[in-house]
């Protein structure tokens, strides 16, 4: 089944450029240059992807990336982020609103295409190990990528799903950023290891009663996080 995916940039030639290689790759497409429209199409179809520009006229990029991760029916579907800003903080902001991953303009079609098929990896494979895992007032399903704390679903993107599972596979061992992209992002040449510390702390934000005293993922100062081994 082809995977469907959603392109929403206000520049034309950029909607046909991502739309034409994307089709030439075997995804289907739909294409909006503006939020609002994106928005009603992601309510009234389904889609397994959104690349979305950060700059949009009317509703920004980054309004609708919190309008799409706070809603039940679309908190699931991953984005992937386009800004022509190259700091660091719109990159972080990007992926602490719930985008899975970000590419800055200009970038080539064959680095977006890398990314899509990346993110569409980590959402649709499922992890081995026991299907079932529970620590604490945690429930983790590997079967339905779902958690819930003390029985009330948590919203967590595949990737922060997939960060959980391994650190608490792997309770008691400490992995750096370099080790924790090599087991969640695995191939992906283009993600900073930054990019780790802004998915632990939107965990953290997620399933920590207090996230600046954290219960579950802690901080081991200079090498890096860990679950304990006695939860």
């Amino acid at each position: 089944m082809k995977a469907k995916i959603l392109i929403v940039d206000d520049e034309k030639d950029i909607l046909e450029l991502l739309s034409y290689n994307l089709k030439k790759e075997g995804f289907e497409t739909a294409c909006s240059s503006n939020g609002e429209d994106a928005l009603r199409l992601l309510r009234r179809d389904a889609f397994d992807l959104v690349v979305l520009d950060l700059m949009l006229p009317g509703m920004q990029g980054m309004e609708l990336c919190r309008i799409l991760k706070s809603s039940e029916e679309t908190s699931s579907v991953p984005i992937i982020m386009l800004t022509a800003k190259n700091e660091e903080v719109d990159k972080v902001l990007g992926l602490e609103m719930g985008a899975d991953d970000y590419i800055t303009k200009p970038f080539s079609p064959r680095e977006l295409l890398a990314r899509v098929k990346a993110v569409l990896r980590r959402t649709r494979e499922r992890p081995a190990g026991d299907r079932i895992v529970k620590i604490a007032e945690l429930e983790i399903n590997a079967d339905t990528y779902q958690v819930k704390k003390r029985g009330v679903p948590v919203k967590l993107s595949a990737t922060e799903f997939n960060l959980l599972l391994y650190l608490v596979r792997n309770r008691g061992r400490v992995f750096s950023r370099d080790m924790l992209l090599d087991a969640v992002w695995k191939d992906e040449t283009f993600v900073e290891p930054r990019t780790v510390d802004v998915h632990i702390r939107r965990l953290r934000a997620q399933i920590e009663d207090d996230s600046s005293q954290p219960f579950y993922i802690k901080t081991r100062r200079g090498i890096g996080y860990y679950v304990d081994e006695d939860l």
